[in-house]
């Protein structure tokens, strides 16, 4: 009896270790098999990388904040060339405006909103992504930009 249940516990064993051990090939496998994560564009700050104007992983595309630094300084003309770099930064990276799932746009002044609004509509395609709308605190959006969006697309 005892070695009989010797015999079951043993291949009992083996089999959790045989099972266990198809999982940690199977799990390394698919680690191995993820992509990469690609970045696109990097802007550097006194040599040093800081960040990447997009990032592929997945098959999803992010793209960093996109501002306008430039005169006139009123926002139909800012959310114009937001958008314009964001399609720019989309088709480097093998996707497009009609592909964005999510915009997050962040305004200088909430007052701004309507104008953003009227040259944002319909840039996106038949079906516009998910957006989320902030007006930011003090201090307000980085380099004098009276707006900035970042988006996910997929490829």
């Amino acid at each position: 009896m005892k070695t009989q249940r010797r015999s079951v516990l043993k291949k009992l064993f083996a089999s959790v270790v045989g099972v266990t051990g198809i999982g940690m090939v199977a799990n390394a496998k698919a680690v191995e098999a993820a992509p990469e994560k690609e970045a696109g564009n990097i802007t550097e700050f006194q040599n040093v990388p800081l960040f990447s104007g997009h990032t592929i992983h997945n098959g999803l595309v992010y793209i960093a904040g996109k501002g306008a630094h430039t005169d006139p300084f009123d926002i139909k003309s800012h959310t114009e060339i937001v958008l314009k770099e964001l399609e720019k930064e989309l088709i480097k990276a093998g996707s497009s405006m009609e592909k964005v799932l999510k915009v997050t746009v962040y305004l200088n002044d909430i007052a701004d909103y309507k104008g953003m609004n009227e040259v944002y509509k319909g840039r996106f395609g038949s079906k516009p992504p998910v957006r989320t709308t902030i007006a930011v605190a003090k201090g307000g959006v980085p380099g004098d930009s009276l707006v900035e969006m970042d988006a996910i697309a997929y490829l």
